[in-house]
């Protein structure tokens, strides 16, 4: 895929919830490039966080789901160029910008006395509260009881109140039991905290040296902070100044001062702390939920730039508008819930043309069933104003993907568009998602947990289990020369391989618990071919090919040979033989 463009790039992604008083971890350091034009399967069970994964990237994640750490580049040249005009106010806001970063940039040279300041009082906090040990397991101990108290009252809304009293109080002793314990470790937590903080009050000597070291410092820091700037940091503030007006031209008045203050702040942190804030990396982490955009040109009246657009990190409305549905498109599985029941057909397609690409009702009626012939619907001019109810489910379908492309997105995510339907209409589904991407040029992301679509969709496979990626590769790489063991179970599952009278095979026991930490390989428990190291330590993504990689220690040059199942040994002449396929040869 070397002279493919990266159309989206994901680094260390990681995606927690909130859950009944608990953190999960959905996704654990997923790093993937996704190409241009190219169709990506993610796969895996239920649960493995692959639908989580792609919601990410259109900002659509559960309002208890965050994203901890890690991030979505997506690489559009429309949404990343941008220009704003430079009026007299504009001009005005841009000089109190430039002006503001001239005078934190005096903070500098006391960059080394500051840090001094905060490690000695530091050490000091340390002294009078917990270590990090500690009050982790303080923590861990109060959440632990929380959520068990949360799980007894849940188990209490289920009961009888006529029938079932007993168990009722029963309950309510249990939850009491659980706050009182949390009470007592609570109690237990600040007498400690109390406890350092009188020795540390009762100790003289040292509270006399802190002093005398703290006045020292802080008699230097005003020193060091009173030499005046430099040339170089003035011409290096013009700049940053106007990169500051470019990152929040998009915005209307008042937000973008909100954005212009909160950046100012976090460049006066930055600046005392002596980061170097001329490296495009902390420009990058200052400017984190507004973007940064770097300064390309400028004339008189305008500035001209270049937006990092960072997924992970956008939270204003009018940027997710300008991205979900315009530029990254969903297609779910149930077609009747993506369709309103009560407006018609034509109408849900058109309003999303309306909205995204500025032109009138009439030309976006013209759009909106020029596209509905693309997806296939007969006598698209008539059918424009019936309602989901009238239409089939492949046909509903259709639609569904006629709205996701109306807009002529870059992305196009398919959440198993096809399990609600038939066989025959998935195969239309797909054969027509096929056949709009040569037209279309989109990149397919496909999630679903069947590998006979996967064959028929993909050019590259993704295998999730338990929020990583344990294996990707071209469709050839996973289908014939797997070599992750979940890889194999899941190909081992294909009805398509059981023989007559024989039992279908299935992964024995479930994923694993994302609320705990997990230790050496998610996989382990499940794993026939699990290794002693498989326990204790996380294995790394191991190289096959220029195009293949798996996460598995089966591939460390000191682990036995292991020979994958019989029952996927030699699967390209399996599947031959099922679909009564016959090779061509060359000379033929």
């Amino acid at each position: 895929m070397e002279d493919k463009k990266v159309l989206l790039s994901v680094k260390d992604l990681e995606v927690k919830f909130r859950v009944r008083g608990r953190i999960l971890t959905a996704i654990r350091g997923i790093s993937l490039d996704i190409y241009e034009n190219e169709s990506i399967a993610i796969v895996g069970e239920s649960g493995s966080g692959k639908s989580v994964f792609t919601k990410t990237f259109a900002g659509m994640l559960e309002t208890n789901g965050f994203i901890s750490n890690g991030d979505i580049i997506f690489n559009d040249e429309e949404l990343s160029n941008t220009i704003v005009t430079l009026n007299a106010s504009g001009k005005r806001e841009l000089a109190r910008i430039i002006d503001k970063l001239n005078t934190y940039s005096a903070l500098e040279s006391g960059a080394d006395t500051y840090r001094q300041i905060l490690d000695l009082e530091s050490e000091k906090r340390a002294k009078e509260t917990l270590s990090d040990e500690q009050d982790e397991e303080f923590n861990n101990k109060i959440n632990d009881l929380k959520f068990k108290k949360t799980e007894e009252f849940n188990l209490k809304q289920t009961y009888d109140t006529k029938k079932e009293k007993d168990k009722i109080k029963e309950s309510e002793r249990k939850i009491k039991a659980f706050e009182d314990e949390i009470a007592k470790i609570q109690k237990e937590r600040n007498d400690l905290i109390q406890k350092h903080k009188e020795e540390v009050s009762s100790d003289a000597t040292y509270l006399n040296e802190y002093e005398k070291k703290l006045a020292a410092l802080k008699a230097q820091y005003k020193l060091d902070i009173s030499k005046p700037i430099t040339k170089e940091q003035m011409d290096r503030n013009s700049v940053l100044g106007k990169e500051i007006y470019l990152s929040v031209g998009r915005f209307k008045y008042t937000t973008r001062r909100k954005y212009v203050s909160r950046i100012l702040n976090d460049f006066k942190k930055a600046l005392k702390l002596g980061e170097n804030i001329a490296d495009e990396e902390t420009k990058i982490k200052i400017f984190d939920n507004v973007m940064y955009c770097k300064l390309v040109d400028e004339a008189e009246t305008k500035l001209s730039g270049k937006i990092f657009i960072n997924l992970a990190r956008v939270t204003d409305p009018s940027d997710w508008g300008q991205t979900r549905g315009k530029k990254i498109a969903t297609v779910f599985q149930d077609p009747m819930t993506s369709l309103n029941p009560i407006i018609t057909i034509g109408k849900q397609i058109s309003s999303i043309i309306m909205k995204h690409q500025n032109v009138s009702e009439v030309e976006a009626r013209a759009r909106a069933i020029e596209i509905m012939k693309k997806v296939g619907i007969p006598n698209a001019e008539k059918r424009y104003d019936d309602y989901p109810f009238q239409y089939s489910g492949g046909m509903r379908q259709r639609i569904v993907i006629a709205i996701a492309l109306s807009c002529q997105p870059k992305i196009l995510i398919c959440d198993e568009p096809t399990t609600a339907l038939d066989v025959t209409i998935q195969a239309q589904i797909l054969q027509l998602l096929k056949d709009l991407q040569k037209e279309y040029n989109y990149t397919i992301v496909f999630i679903t947990h069947d590998l006979g679509v996967v064959a028929n969709i993909a050019d590259r496979v993704a295998v999730i289990y338990g929020g990583q990626i344990v294996e990707l590769g071209t469709v050839e790489d996973v289908f014939y020369d797997s070599r992750h063991p979940y890889t194999w179970a899941l190909l081992s599952s294909l009805p398509q391989l059981a023989q007559k009278d024989t039992e279908l095979y299935s992964i024995t026991g479930t994923p694993p618990s994302l609320y705990n930490k997990i230790t050496g390989d998610a996989f382990a428990p499940r794993n026939p071919y699990c290794l002693k190291i498989d326990t204790i330590e996380e294995p790394p993504m191991f190289k096959v090919s220029d195009t293949h990689y798996a996460k598995t220690w089966l591939l460390d040059p000191r682990a036995p040979k292991i020979e994958k199942p019989e029952i996927i040994r030699d699967i390209h002449e399996k599947f031959m033989k099922i679909y009564n396929i016959t090779e061509v040869s060359e000379n033929a």
